[in-house]
């Protein structure tokens, strides 16, 4: 069920017709495979780089797609709506560029970012620590400058990596100085001598893209690839973060979107008492509140998204759009399971995979606790 969009101009039409083309081709037949195996889609991204989706928010005189917020989670949304774990990478490279678009020195985008925004380097994003996940600023991986100013020594340990052993860059967020103001962030290469991955984590879903712990024994920096000033690394990741939650929210809203679409399709076959079951008032009214939950999420994401593209303040807005976007997901896609009775739970039909994978995006890029947390906050300023 392709969803009709309420679009800018015919370029972003165009752009949409062209990611769905894609995603129909290149992530449909093959997603129930790598998710089963758990294996990693080789040349997936690359794909994805060369048709220009891995660079569409930033801007076109680094290569990228100079698509305002509003149309770039819209494609997000439709990769995530056939493949969750797609949608999630893409959403966290774009994450990922963020330090170095925003912060970053003109000689140092030149010098790196089209290259990103082509996707010839997928990105990662290196905040979280095993003991330091919503408390950012206790994180301990330290970067210690050399005796004579030209590098960096990275040591420390990082956790909950997207992309991680896969990614050929990382934005990279380790201590320069003791307090919340001794964060710095760096533009790590996804090869560097002294750096090493734990296995895959054993997860619930998103399984073909690995989550990984990183291990920096030591590894060398060098000092131009600081981004921003010494200890402006947690304003760098919170401002990244904004943006991140909004990406979230798009996959999510996509995944209950390929949930509901799933139901309604069962639903219009699936026959009892002589009767579609779509037709059965109780399970039909059910699927209404799925797609009003949809149809919410999506507004509320678009509403975020539209503020970020006019200059205004979006950071409530954009916790407050993967507060619900993602709560949506878990919602109807347990509900999609329901409508499907018996079969729902098996993996004959993909819906109890959309289950699985709900569930960690109301946990990733801030739980849905702290975002509450953010929103009480600003309405107490």
């Amino acid at each position: 069920m392709d969803v009709d969009r309420l679009l800018p101009t015919p370029e972003a039409a165009d752009l949409i017709a062209l990611t769905r083309e894609i995603a129909d081709k290149e992530l449909a037949p093959r997603v129930d495979e790598h998710e089963a195996a758990e294996s990693y889609p080789e040349g997936l991204f690359t794909t994805l780089g060369q048709a220009g989706l891995l660079g569409l928010a930033y801007p076109e005189e680094y290569g990228g797609g100079g698509q305002p917020y509003e149309v770039y989670l819209q494609v997000l949304e439709e990769l995530a709506a056939r493949w969750a774990a797609v949608g999630v990478a893409t959403s966290v490279h774009t994450l990922a560029c963020h330090p170095l678009h925003s912060f970053g020195t003109a000689e140092q985008k030149e010098r790196w970012l089209p290259a990103m925004l082509a996707g010839e380097a997928v990105g990662g994003y290196s905040l979280s620590e095993p003991q330091a996940g919503s408390d950012a600023a206790s994180l301990t991986c330290k970067a210690e400058p050399t005796e004579d100013g030209s590098a960096y020594r990275i040591t420390g340990n990082k956790a909950w990596i997207t992309h991680g052993g896969k990614a050929g860059f990382y934005a990279l967020f380790a201590r320069t100085a003791p307090g919340s103001r001794g964060v710095s962030c760096f533009l790590a290469p996804g090869q560097t001598e002294g750096l090493s991955f734990g296995l895959p984590e054993r997860k619930m879903g998103l399984q073909a893209v690995p989550t990984t712990s990183a291990h920096w024994d030591g590894a060398l920096l060098d000092a131009d690839r600081r981004i921003g000033d010494e200890g402006q690394g947690l304003q760098i990741a919170f401002s990244a973060l904004d943006n991140g939650r909004l990406g979230i929210a798009a996959c999510a809203t996509g995944l209950a979107q390929a949930a509901l679409s799933a139901a309604v399709a069962y639903a219009n076959e699936r026959t009892t008492f002589g009767r579609k079951i779509i037709d059965h008032q109780g399970l039909g009214f059910l699927l209404a509140d799925m797609a009003a939950a949809v149809d919410s999420a999506r507004a509320t994401y678009l509403d975020a998204a539209r503020r970020r593209d006019l200059g205004r303040p979006f950071s409530r807005q954009a916790s407050a759009a993967k507060l619900i976007a993602t709560d949506t997901a878990m919602k109807v896609t347990t509900d999609a399971v329901q409508v499907l009775g018996g079969y729902g739970y098996t993996r004959d039909f993909p819906v109890e995979r959309y289950m699985r994978e709900a569930k960690i995006m109301q946990i990733f890029e801030g739980t849905n606790q702290i975002q509450r947390l953010v929103i009480s906050r600003q309405l107490a300023a």
